[in-house]
């Protein structure tokens, strides 16, 4: 027995890190840490078995004990904090699990910032008594909410349009019986709350959604709500996830500069504009013949010296498509149309000035 207590003396002497001793009789399997908020509850996932398997015999009364702090509470009582055949404990703790069936399970409420602590679990199957001294749960209590994770299959990277993906929004759920409330800017569909394998809870929302250039610097927002203190108050939280979304050229335009009609000999501008993530790689301008498209140029602003009218257009490139512009129509001017009914009447005038001149 001296031996024994020697060792956990060395044991949990303050950070000191020791290979779990051979007196240790009983282990647990449960997460080593576990986060809870202040004026809620925490399920805390909880199985076990003995060193010795003929050890622990369900036909005996099976009692399960929790202690905080040290496992050693011979010398203070005090630390044992529930034990499952007391009705009145000193922490609001329930064994939800079936200890014949090896589970430990826990639901541990109406949390406080001082129930902030390491515990260590004990059975008691007369006359098999054990304490699992090499296994602790550390329960942190906060006061705020954690936000809420998003996650979008296949990662943030290369987003692209045309591309459907998976958006799911999770939040860590100590209470599940108690799950928080998921709220976001995406259509709205309803929660659930899943088992992870290490016996914790996460509530999900999820939308699959098929990305276009529109969701391209938007923001997903999603929002959590805990309620606490029996639901008298909440505590939120809330994330936002940037996107970035690639796609083809859109809005594609041709213009002419000057508008309007232009004579024989002028220069003109012909522009080309297009919005693409990536950016435009190349504009390409064609006119239209008889004897079909012709390429005319290759930059963004095509400077022509108009020779005759004709019909433009221009092409927009990336590396995930292009995107052709309406056809815009240059037409010439300067001339004079005499199926007009003033036409005869200009050109007697211009006639009766000439012959003034000659004569002159």
């Amino acid at each position: 027995m001296c031996v024994n207590i020697l060792l956990l003396s060395v044991l949990f002497i303050s950070g000191t890190s020791v290979a779990c001793p051979d007196v240790n009789e009983l282990f647990i399997t449960s997460p080593k840490t576990l986060e809870a908020l202040s004026g809620s509850c925490l399920h805390i996932p909880c199985s076990f078995r003995a060193k010795n398997e003929t050890d622990f015999d369900v036909r005996r009364r099976v009692v399960g004990v929790w202690i905080k702090k040290d496992p050693r509470f011979g010398s203070n009582p005090g630390n044992v904090v529930f034990n499952s055949t007391k009705p009145d404990n000193i922490y609001p703790m329930n064994i939800t699990g079936n200890l014949s069936q090896k589970d430990c399970s826990t639901l541990f409420s109406d949390l406080n910032k001082n129930h902030t602590e390491k515990y260590f679990f004990r059975i008691e199957n007369e006359p098999f008594k054990a304490t699992a001294i090499c296994n602790t749960t550390e329960i942190k209590v906060t006061d705020s909410a954690w936000s809420p994770s998003i996650k979008i299959s296949g990662g943030l990277k290369d987003l692209k349009e045309k591309e459907s993906v998976s958006i799911t929004c999770s939040a860590w759920t100590p209470c599940p019986h108690s799950p928080p409330e998921l709220t976001w800017n995406l259509q709205q569909d309803s929660q659930k709350t899943e088992k992870n394998p290490d016996g914790t809870f996460t509530t999900k929302i999820q939308e699959n959604i098929t990305l276009s250039d529109t969701h391209d610097g938007s923001n997903i927002s999603c929002s959590v709500r805990y309620p606490v203190d029996g639901g008298k108050r909440n505590e939120t939280a809330e994330t936002n996830l940037p996107l970035s979304v690639s796609y083809a050229p859109k809005d594609t335009s041709a213009s002419i500069s000057p508008s309007g009609l232009v004579s024989a000999g002028s220069w003109v501008e012909l522009s080309c504009s297009s919005r693409a993530k990536p950016p435009v790689r190349t504009f390409t301008w064609f006119r239209n013949t008889t004897d079909g498209p012709v390429n005319v140029s290759d930059e963004k602003v095509y400077v022509y010296n108009v020779t005759e009218g004709g019909e433009f257009y221009c092409v927009a490139t990336n590396d995930l498509g292009n995107q052709t512009s309406a056809v815009i129509h240059l037409k010439l001017g300067g001339s004079l149309d005499k199926s007009l009914p003033w036409g005869p009447i200009v050109g007697g005038i211009v006639g009766a000035i000439l012959l003034i001149l000659l004569i002159l």
